[in-house]
């Protein structure tokens, strides 16, 4: 009696190689291993709640910034830069791919970093590396399973690499032994996620088919050639193997009853129980491939015997949080810190983390900014004078370099040494707009602020206060021509003001403020006379500029943490005995650009129409207590 033995299907890690002419380094024998990957985890139970689980870990609450506090518009800048979405994404991918990419986009001039997106990994490949064993670019294509020689395949180069507007950013991990790619760190469980799959499809299967017992063909027609039953075996396998056929028979068609095939039942002693281990093995296995302390943490019944009270689980998320999300982390924020590099931004940054308070290790916390990497809870620093002070001396001198002065000063509170930015505490004297002095500017301004709808006159034009334009001083001209046309004289009238045309300014910008004071100015809607806001003040000295002793509302509006500024608006006299409004606006339409010089007047200072911001250095005023 001769037999042939079916061989069952085992899986190695991904074969990745070079082909002498191809540019590109296939990911597997069919390089189609990504797929592989997401077909295990979609197939998988287990695998997948494990993998949703630590990419929820790791992205947490998303990014944030240890000193947001005191550098707030580069905080602004990365968190319009690196959105959530793309963080969740990177995360997905690094965990369920053992790699990620981020497609960096760069302005015309590549001065600076403009885009940052999620490209999926899967559709990605290396190229061969140079002379110094660098991958110098990768190749893109939507579905790598659909290429075909002489499709056209995108060729974009490694972040750092080119002066192309696009680069790719690849984040992957050392492994030994892999330049192109790198193995999931789940490699050696992938076999059993297989098996869970094949298990729960065996299962599904069997009952769909009415519970069915498994059939061994026999044919009793003699032994045919190697070849025959080489060919035999193949077809049978071609249509039968797998577990999708589990209970299904095979139907033979014989010459004669007595050649006829027979049918016996293969009978698997104690098959629930072995089943059963199967299942419990599996699930115990894909945990211990991917570091998994304690199941109960994905929402996974514990069977492995580790402790379901407080304490051990508590131990169990440190351990986890420690030794297998913080790795992970830290190559995505390897990453953006370059990113951020690039824009001449430099930020601690950190993953708010999704564990509870209570199972975050503080011991060997030695600082403030360590305490918030850990619970992802931003505390108050000590106020001394309205002022910033910290708790080390490291602390206060980094902020000193920041501010552009040297050294500390110390300060004795609570029976507590604290340590301040620079060696003077008179170097510090600038503290935010206080509620008093904005209570004292909103009541000057009341008494002098006219409705934004003047009555008796029309709005013909307005524009960010130190534009000058061929429109507006046409205006001005007809304002010049009929300034001598006797009418009676408004009150408060301003030195920009002709008989029949007044210049006013609105507070203008975001409609959406945040802050008390601009609020109020917002919301209040009135214009006021140049010489009204023009004014130096002795009262908000405190926010004056370096070297000043007074505070301009007109240059400064609210300091350097408002976002508005002011808006000049001109207005024509209704009805007035020269020239109506519409008429007006044609003369300004048809009048001659020969005549602009005649009527131009002095523009106001670029201050007047900005809100405060790194080019203009915020005015000198410091930009470190912006909240």
């Amino acid at each position: 009696m001769k037999y042939n033995f079916l061989q069952l299907s085992t899986y190695t890690t991904p074969e990745i190689k070079e082909v002498s002419n191809q540019e590109w380094i296939a990911y597997g024998s069919d390089n189609n291993y990504f797929q592989f990957l997401i077909d295990r985890y979609n197939g998988s139970a287990t695998n997948n709640a494990i993998i949703n689980g630590i990419s929820a870990m790791i992205v947490g609450r998303y990014l944030d910034a240890t000193d947001s506090n005191r550098k707030p518009n580069e905080y602004a800048q990365m968190k319009s830069l690196i959105s959530e979405d793309v963080q969740m994404k990177l995360a997905s991918d690094l965990k369920l791919m053992g790699q990620a990419a981020i497609q960096v986009i760069y302005s015309q001039d590549r001065t600076e970093i403009t885009t940052v997106e999620h490209l999926p990994i899967e559709t990605l490949r290396a190229e061969k590396v140079d002379e110094d064993g660098k991958i110098p670019a990768y190749y893109y294509f939507y579905d790598w399973a659909e290429y075909q020689n002489g499709d056209y395949l995108e060729r974009i180069p490694a972040f750092g690499t080119s002066k192309s507007e696009i680069e790719i950013l690849y984040i992957k991990p050392y492994r030994a032994g892999f330049k192109y790619y790198s193995p999931v760190d789940y490699q050696g469980g992938i076999q059993y996620c297989e098996l869970e799959e094949e298990i729960a499809n065996y299962h599904l299967n069997n009952i769909m088919n009415g519970l069915a017992p498994s059939m061994l063909l026999n044919f009793n027609n003699g032994t045919p050639t190697e070849e025959e039953r080489n060919l035999i075996e193949q077809k049978i396998a071609a249509k039968y193997q797998g577990t999708s056929n589990a209970g299904r028979f095979i139907l033979a068609f014989n010459d004669d009853k007595d050649s006829a095939a027979t049918m016996e039942t293969v009978q698997l002693s104690d098959a629930p129980a072995q089943y059963e281990f199967l299942s419990s093995e599996t699930m115990k296995k894909v945990m211990v491939a991917h570091r998994v302390t304690s199941p109960i943490l994905f929402g996974i019944k514990d069977m492995t015997g580790f402790g379901n009270n407080a304490e051990e689980i508590v131990t169990a998320s440190t351990l986890m949080d420690n030794t297998v999300i913080r790795p992970f982390q830290q190559m995505l924020l390897n990453a953006f810190d370059d990113i951020l590099a690039y824009n001449n931004i430099a930020l601690n940054l950190y993953f708010k983390t999704l564990q509870p308070l209570e199972f975050n290790d503080l011991e060997n916390a030695t600082n403030q900014e360590q305490v918030e990497e850990e619970t992802g809870q931003k505390f108050s620093l000590k106020k001394i004078d309205g002022k910033e002070a910290y708790e080390t001396i490291a602390e206060a001198e980094n902020i000193a370099n920041e501010k552009g002065c040297m050294g500390y000063h110390e300060h004795e509170e609570d029976g507590k040494t604290w340590y301040m930015p620079c060696q003077d505490h008179t170097d510090l004297k600038k503290p935010e707009l206080t509620e008093e002095l904005e209570k004292a500017i909103l009541n000057e301004l009341e008494d002098s602020g006219e409705d934004e709808e003047l009555e008796g006159y029309e709005l013909i034009d307005s524009r960010p206060a130190n534009q000058y334009d061929e429109i507006l001083n046409h205006s001005l001209k007809f304002a010049m021509d009929l300034a001598s046309v006797p009418t009676s004289t408004p009150n408060k009238k301003s030195s920009q003001d002709t008989s029949i045309i007044k210049v006013r300014y609105r507070y203008y910008g975001n409609n959406n403020p945040q802050r008390e004071f601009c609020r109020k100015m917002w919301s209040a809607r009135k214009v006021y006379r140049m010489e009204d806001l023009n004014k130096e003040s002795s009262d908000n000295s405190e926010l004056a500029p370096s070297g000043s002793s007074t505070y301009n509302l007109w240059l400064y509006k609210g300091g350097v943490n408002c976002q508005h500024y002011w808006e000049r608006r001109t207005y024509l006299r209704k009805n007035n005995e020269r020239i109506t409004v519409a008429e007006a606006r044609r003369k300004i339409a048809a009048l001659d650009p020969s005549l602009k010089k005649e009527a131009q007047i002095e523009t106001n200072v670029p201050e007047v129409a900005q809100v405060a911001q790194p080019k203009n250095d915020w005015w000198s005023l410091d930009p470190n207590y912006r909240k």
